[in-house]
């Protein structure tokens, strides 16, 4: 504690939050990880690697480490595609209507994998209600297009393309003008100047958007297992997940093993990402940073239609195609006003018991998740921008490790730090709703965060000054200062914290136990159950609510800083 000097002694207020900042954070966020590398590389105590050598032996083990690769590599490279030229136009150009087409592009990203995923099968496969009703449905029996690697890639691209449309705009809304229009007055066509002069300068920019969504795509769940558990398409977290729900506990040590090699493509990923970042140096001296606005003149037209059509294509029609689900008698059955019925809301709602569980489990756990995170996230925040303390700023960092972790690799870290009882309590917290809680607060701590850090770094930090000299204590600045000014930040981190865990299936799957569902876990086993009906059902209202908590994010953006809500970017 040394280390934050002689203002945190000054003060027992300032010292003792910031002991329970550092508790807080070691226990949901250090300690997962560590127990985890402690399980897969040290068993006994001592390093072993016999485990990890067993695990990776497997045939299976081997194979589905390279289709995590193909799949997360394939997946990216549609992300970059798409994430940069939807960023492209939207930026540098007068397209019209730009805060509704951001706001369509990015939905993709806030809607749960698990929903996606179930939207898309209902909209392509030989039962789709939808594609009955216009008569395009495959013939019965023909093998679903979306099962395997195919579908799992195109998901993922289509799903983690807002992750590099946010990286590429901020790149371009920091572009300087002069630089493209000099290009404009030599002669050069607004499509040579994007590839002479912009998409140079966006290098670090692109390599940012393609590592983020890499790193995403080898954690994500909710797609590969949809898509790739029906065709046997295995990938490295559907095999963690495979190997733990099947043989319990016991093969802890050999999932951890694996789940320290997908830990490892991860920050593999992120360290080539920060190593071509250095690389691509391309800072400019400039004094203007105003993107240029191209006028698309006669082209403007067919250019917003085509938007318009992506994003029919690939948020609408799925969105329908789930709704139509969920409103015939029977999965299969083609929509008409004979065939419509709310059976099976009905049914989710009052019939279906882990349904009202899930919903009530969910939106207890998502809203402690938010609240705690939004209370420690502020004095987090103050002791390191405004009171410069070094132990702060390493909790920081070490809050963006679980976060920057695949979510299966969290929850099985989070299994070993809590399988056993607690010291001194004798309680244990396995198969409980609170270990969920534990998991959502490492995960999210740093989408909590984050906004306060960019809300406290627009406030003239004078006033704690003058509050401090006045005689006031750290707490008491606090709630009296530094809480009521960050409220709109601290708002906006707590509906992003919502609704990530509302719908989150990644952790959960491995940590949910009877009676303790959450709502992602209910759509994937009505899904695995064959009752596709109700998954979707409840899918819709998973989607409603996330519409509704994004549309008040939105209410709220004009008292945020530039960028904390990404579907207002």
């Amino acid at each position: 504690m040394a280390a934050t000097g002689a203002k945190a002694g000054a003060d027992p207020g300032e010292r003792i939050i910031l002991i329970l900042l550092v508790v807080f954070t070691v226990l949901v966020a250090a300690l997962p990880v560590a127990r985890l590398l402690l399980a897969g590389l040290a068993p006994g105590g001592e390093l072993d690697l016999s485990v990890m050598s067993e695990a990776w032996s497997r045939e299976a083990t081997r194979r589905a480490l390279w289709r995590t690769l193909v799949t997360a590599l394939g997946g990216t490279a549609i992300s970059l595609v798409l994430g940069t030229v939807f960023a492209l136009v939207v930026t540098l150009t007068d397209v019209r209507a730009k805060t509704t087409l951001i706001f369509g592009f990015m939905l993709p990203l806030m809607i749960a994998p698990q929903v996606t995923a179930l939207a898309w099968i209902q909209a392509m496969g030989p039962g789709s209600a939808l594609l009955r009703l216009i008569g395009l449905a495959p013939a019965p029996g023909t093998p679903h297009p979306l099962y395997g690697a195919g579908g799992i890639i195109l998901l993922l691209g289509l799903h983690h393309a807002p992750l590099v449309f946010l990286a590429v705009r901020a790149g371009l809304r920091n572009l300087p003008r002069e630089l493209v229009e000099a290009a404009s007055a030599s002669g050069a066509s607004p499509l040579f100047a994007i590839r002479t002069v912009i998409l140079p300068l966006m290098g670090p920019a692109l390599t940012a958007g393609a590592g983020l969504a890499f790193v995403s795509s080898i954690g994500n769940f909710g797609i590969p297992a949809f898509l790739g558990i029906p065709a046997g398409y295995t990938v490295l977290v559907t095999l963690i997940y495979q190997r733990l729900s099947g043989f319990g506990p016991r093969v802890l040590p050999e999932v951890a093993a694996i789940a320290i090699v997908l830990a490892l493509l991860a920050a593999i990923g992120l360290l080539a990402q920060l190593r071509r970042l250095r690389r691509d140096d391309a800072r400019t001296t400039t004094l203007s940073a105003a993107a240029p606005g191209w006028s698309l003149g006669r082209h403007r037209v067919p250019i917003e239609a085509a938007l318009w059509a992506f994003l029919g294509l690939v948020v609408v029609v799925p969105l329908l195609a789930l709704i139509a689900t969920s409103l015939v008698k029977a999965h299969g059955v083609p929509l008409s006003a004979e065939t419509a019925t709310l059976t099976h809301y009905a049914y989710v709602l009052f019939e279906h018991g882990a349904t009202g569980r899930a919903f009530a489990n969910s939106f207890t756990l998502a809203g402690l998740a938010a609240f705690i995170l939004m209370a420690a996230s502020v004095p987090l925040a103050v002791l390191a921008d405004w009171r410069r303390s070094r132990v702060a700023n390493v909790l920081s960092v070490v809050a963006e490790f679980p976060y920057a972790l695949p979510g299966v690799v969290l929850a099985i870290g989070v299994i070993l730090a809590f399988l056993r009882p607690l010291p001194i309590l004798g309680i244990s917290l396995y198969n409980t709703a609170w270990i969920i809680l534990i998991a959502y607060l490492a995960r999210f701590l740093t989408l909590a965060w984050r906004p306060v850090a960019a809300g406290l770094a627009q406030i003239d930090r004078g006033l704690d000054e003058a509050a401090q000299a006045a005689g006031a204590g750290f707490a008491y600045r606090l709630r009296t200062i530094a809480y009521p000014l960050l409220a709109p930040a601290m708002a906006a981190g707590g509906i992003i914290v919502f609704l990530t865990a509302f719908n989150e299936l990644t952790v959960s799957a491995l940590l949910w136990s009877s009676g303790r569902e959450t709502l992602g876990v209910v759509v994937f086993s009505l899904e695995q159950a064959g009752e596709s009906t109700a998954a979707a059902s409840v899918a819709v209202m998973t989607v409603a609510a996330t519409l509704a908590l994004m549309l008040i994010g939105s209410a709220l953006a004009r008292r945020l800083p530039p960028g904390v809500l990404p579907w207002r970017a």
